[in-house]
């Protein structure tokens, strides 16, 4: 289930004209970072992308698993715009080592559904030491705490 999900929110971000940086799908959560589409002024177009995953998502896991009357699979999701280097840092490190936080793998680059690999690949040694280093305990509170 967690190919197809994955394989849903990359051609949706795509169709969407999201450009997705970080990825993680869990069993039963995800997180992303993306960049809103360039001819958009804000990212508007997050929600609609977001409720067409859930709606999709969710008609497909009912069907799947004979429950089409279970109506909510996704609960919510909370937007947040990146706008200081340090906390787009810190969360760029939550992502990737999210599955790592959830105790399912020792290393980020080792979860299959996450773009951490990606991410170790095509970036120097020096840049994911760099994204290594920021520290993301509280990255709840607010930007520019």
């Amino acid at each position: 289930m967690k190919d197809w999900f994955l394989q849903c929110l990359l051609e949706l971000a795509n169709d969407f004209g999201w450009r997705l940086e970080a990825w993680a799908v869990l069993s039963n959560h995800y997180h992303l970072i993306g960049h809103s589409p360039e001819e958009a002024r804000n990212a508007e177009s997050l929600g609609p992308m977001v409720q067409k995953l859930h709606s999709l998502t969710t008609k497909e896991l009912n069907r799947r698993e004979g429950t089409p009357g279970r109506t909510r699979l996704w609960q919510n999701f909370r937007e947040t715009h990146l706008t200081f280097q340090r906390s787009y840092l810190a969360r760029l490190h939550y992502v990737h080592q999210n599955a790592v936080h959830h105790g399912l793998v020792t290393r980020g680059s080792d979860w299959k559904w996450c773009s951490a690999r990606a991410f170790k690949e095509a970036v120097s040694p020096a840049w994911v030491k760099t994204i290594s280093s920021f520290k993301y305990d509280q990255i709840a509170q607010e930007d520019g705490e």
